[in-house]
């Protein structure tokens, strides 16, 4: 599925650059292919943000080409942001009102950063919960990643996260719960996929909704599950789109924070993330940034740079073939009035194919 540059959005030019196929506008113009819109509402904070921005953009962009995507990032108000980066909202990022009168066929909703003891205390809850209560009836189907999938089963379902013992960071194998789900099809029946949060929706949680599990691991948890019609909302726990040095560079943030005296106890590796030789210089990182901390020295370090190359990304592909699927799902829904033109055979009443055989 091409990606469309329809605005000087900067990660267009980056994921050019980085090999990925963008179309201009005056070429996808040309091109007698299916259109699908997808809003993007990005709540991370500004050191994220950007990065959140390609790599979401990324995963759609690298799924099969059945449709022309034309992805649009819009943020929400309530999210303390610098004056830097609400400029650069300003000029890059579309607007919900104008969404909303002009249209979209799916939604994606990040995460965010939190500060109060519950969601509904936060500033941008009103805004967000605006914005689902339209995308209920108006889109396909809603993505949801990390806090905003505890958001919208708070909202939808009345489910409280529950603070888990210690941060559930690292990288955890997963299972495939439910083969049959469409959104599974030709998916690993084993994957990695990255967690980083201090709260937890369980699977006992989501059953006792009536929610769908589809992928779970006995150490990461629940990483996807669907509402109950299977499709409506997709909600994750996981960062399926995550650079392979995602972790590393927030690990990174940590231990800085650590050697500058502004976290009390040194922060551990990501699970499952470090191989040994990776380890090796991660501790060799620990012991300058304790030498920083006990001395107030400045502390430079060199993280990034000793440990290039030694990390390995072993969920991209199957994020890509997930969100390809979802896709999949949302063209194939968005046809089914169009007198089955384009996808014979689909059924009206089960355009999923969920109903038995």
């Amino acid at each position: 599925m091409p990606l469309v540059e329809h605005s000087k959005l900067p990660a267009f030019a980056q994921l050019r650059a980085q090999g990925h196929e963008v179309l201009s506008l005056d070429r996808a113009e040309h091109q007698d292919i299916r259109e699908l819109h997808i809003g993007f509402l990005n709540m991370m904070p500004d050191a994220a943000l950007q990065a959140t921005e390609r790599q979401f953009i990324r995963l759609v962009g690298g799924c099969n080409r059945i449709a022309q995507f034309f992805v649009y990032p819009f943020s929400l108000p309530g999210l303390p942001r610098s004056a830097q980066t609400l400029d650069y909202i300003e000029q890059y990022y579309s607007d919900f009102e104008t969404l909303r009168e002009e249209g979209l066929d799916a939604l994606i909703i990040t995460g965010a950063n939190v500060a109060n003891p519950s969601l509904q205390q936060e500033p941008f809850w009103d805004p967000l919960i605006e914005v689902v209560n339209w995308a209920q009836d108006n889109v396909v189907s809603i993505l949801c990643s990390c806090l905003a999938t505890h958001a919208l089963l708070k909202h939808l379902h009345d489910i409280e996260r529950q603070p888990l013992p210690a941060k559930r960071w690292g990288v955890y194998s997963h299972r495939v719960s439910t083969p049959e789900h469409p959104l599974l099809r030709e998916i690993n029946t084993r994957f990695d996929i990255p967690h980083s949060r201090y709260n937890d929706i369980s699977r006992e949680q989501l059953e006792a909704a009536g929610l769908p599990v589809l992928v779970d691991s006995r150490e990461g948890g629940v990483h996807l599950a669907a509402s109950p019609d299977q499709f409506r909302v997709i909600y994750m726990q996981g960062h399926p789109e995550y650079d392979v040095a995602s972790l590393l560079k927030e690990y990174r943030r940590e231990l800085k924070r650590f050697a500058s005296g502004e976290l009390e106890t040194a922060p551990p590796f990501p699970e499952h993330y470090f191989g040994d030789q990776a380890q090796e210089y991660a501790a060799a990182q620990l012991q300058r940034a304790l030498q920083a901390r006990t001395s107030e020295a400045q502390f430079d370090d060199t993280l990034e740079q000793d440990l290039a190359g030694l990390l390995d990304n072993t969920w991209g592909d199957t994020a890509k073939a997930v969100i390809n699927n979802w896709l999949g799902l949302v063209y194939r829904v968005t046809n089914i009035d169009r007198k089955q033109q384009f996808m014979p055979g689909v059924d009206a009443e089960d355009p999923l194919g969920l109903k038995e055989k």
